[in-house]
């Protein structure tokens, strides 16, 4: 079931009317995991039960950690020395620890078998159909495997941290199966979750405004934009010895805009469908492409990942307390693990140590500004301003060259003709002419055009505090709805992320 169709507002509206039909909380809940089996089994039936088994392990492992004291007998002898008090402890929190690791070691297996056994497959692999059967083998995964895994993980460290085990399995499974948050993220904390259950509300009429305004908002970013932006990409990226280097860049630039808009979009839907159930999911970008250092940008790109990559990695290895050269280390440790859990190819450890670079080298300036005042002075005036920001925006959109094509040989050809490579006469033909119907300039200023109301938005929302009153939204709402029916393309690209 896709989110941009019928079947899933139909989907919704049934779900939704059953949800704030009952009253008590247990059957809400009940209501949400039924109605979330139905939509993964609507994708991927065939997964079901494995979904099922290993909610049911992490939530026994998340049990089993939340018994912060030793249950052994000795608990109930009041007349235990402080001594044997002590050594009891100490060994249930070491076996504490074990399982812990039990439970990480679990949930990386899982996604290591899914991410990275076929790639595996296809290199030690003879067989001249090897790469037809690392693409099925691929294409088997379950959905949202990196986003159910992560949850896991974080569930089981807060719980050994100190945070409150979840005592009912509905409770529990509602969260990890929420059918909106399921295979597109944002990736959520349990204890955010389960507060919102124990308080559930029926949304006031802004909330549900706000709601069907980002499920409309979302649905027009990923229908209307990214997926026409895809067509050229895949036409462009597929074509790649016959493009020149303008076709490049624009392509380049224009998968950095689609990779945005499809994801955006899916998770504004997400959010949206949430808060109509009276949730309300993280957020997970804040503008982006408006970040002026790469530091920034991961605080406004995928935040939840973020989030994740530094509180259950980052932080653990240390992350700034222990000096310069170890924060560094950690960095491109923390990025190079990034970039590997979106699969094997050696394109994503590049696109990772790239971006590890990229932080690194901010902490070393650092260090020279504190040093030199006029290299401090110079970043912090409207010039450097302006300067940090294109420079980030360039390490940020040619690293996507990487994430699209992981291939190295493929990656490498695009970045080498970036320059002094002009365009074969069929390229245009093909691309420009038969199959977008508009010309090379028409394209880059549609491109321009998408850029500048990304900046408009940016400016009224983070830089005047200016926000879409509810009358424009349900004004709006509509006309996106409308405007996806009638000018979607036909061949709707999937969810970009699938393949992450």
């Amino acid at each position: 079931m896709n989110f941009i169709s019928f079947g899933y507002g139909l989907f919704l509206l049934s779900v939704l009317g059953i949800y704030w039909s009952v009253e008590q909380q247990r059957l809400r809940l009940w209501t949400l995991f039924v109605a979330s089996l139905i939509f993964y089994a609507s994708n991927q039936f065939y997964y079901l039960p494995l979904l099922l088994t290993l909610t049911f392990i992490n939530f026994r492992l998340g049990l089993a950690l939340g018994q912060n004291t030793s249950p052994g007998k000795h608990t109930l002898d009041w007349r235990i020395s402080n001594e044997e008090w002590q050594f009891a402890q100490a060994d249930w929190n070491r076996r504490r620890l074990k399982i812990l690791w039990l439970g990480i070691i679990l949930n990386i297996l899982l996604l290591f078998g899914f991410k990275y056994v076929p790639p595996l497959f296809g290199f030690f692999s003879q067989s001249s159909n090897s790469a037809e059967t690392v693409s099925a083998l691929k294409a088997l995964a379950p959905l949202g495997i990196s986003y159910f895994t992560f949850e896991c993980i974080a569930y089981l460290v807060d719980v050994y941290r100190g945070a409150p085990a979840s005592g009912q399995f509905i409770e529990f499974a509602s969260y990890k199966s929420f059918f909106t948050k399921l295979i597109s993220g944002p990736i959520t904390r349990y204890h955010n979750l389960a507060s919102q259950f124990n308080n559930l509300k029926f949304p006031n009429a802004d909330t549900i405004t706000e709601g069907l305004w980002m499920i409309a908002r979302g649905a027009a970013k990923k229908a209307l934009l990214a997926d026409h932006l895809g067509i050229f990409v895949d036409l462009s990226f597929s074509s790649l010895q016959r493009a020149g280097s303008v076709d490049l860049w624009l392509t380049t630039f224009a998968y950095g805009l689609q990779l945005y808009l499809d994801f955006s979009g899916y998770v504004d839907i997400a959010r949206g469908s949430a808060l109509l159930f009276g949730l309300v999911l993280p957020e997970n970008f804040n503008h982006p492409y408006f970040s002026t250092s790469i530091a920034d940008f991961w605080r406004r790109w995928h935040m939840t990942l973020g989030d994740w990559l530094r509180n259950y990695l980052y932080f653990p290895l240390g992350g700034s307390r222990k000096g310069l050269a170890r924060t560094c280390l950690n960095l491109m440790i923390v990025m190079l693990l990034a970039g590997i859990r979106h699969d094997a190819a050696l394109g994503w450890v590049i696109w990772g140590g790239y971006h590890g670079f990229a932080l690194v080298v901010p902490r070393l300036t650092d260090v020279a500004s504190d040093k030199f005042e006029p290299l401090e002075n110079f970043w912090q005036n409207p010039v450097g301003i302006v300067l940090a920001w294109l420079l980030t925006q360039l390490m940020v959109f040619t690293s996507w060259i990487w994430f699209r094509l992981p291939n190295v040989q493929d990656s490498w050809l695009v970045i080498t003709h970036l320059f002094g490579r002009a365009a074969d006469a069929q390229f245009s033909q093909k691309v420009y002419v038969e199959a977008l119907s508009i010309s090379q300039y028409q394209l880059a200023a549609l491109l321009i055009a998408i850029a500048s109301v990304m900046a408009i938005a940016y400016a009224l929302n983070n830089r005047l505090k200016l926000k879409l009153n509810w009358h424009l939204k349900l004004l709006f709402i509509p006309l996106c709805l409308w405007s996806v029916w009638v000018l979607a393309p036909e061949g709707r690209l999937p969810y970009i992320y699938f393949d992450f």
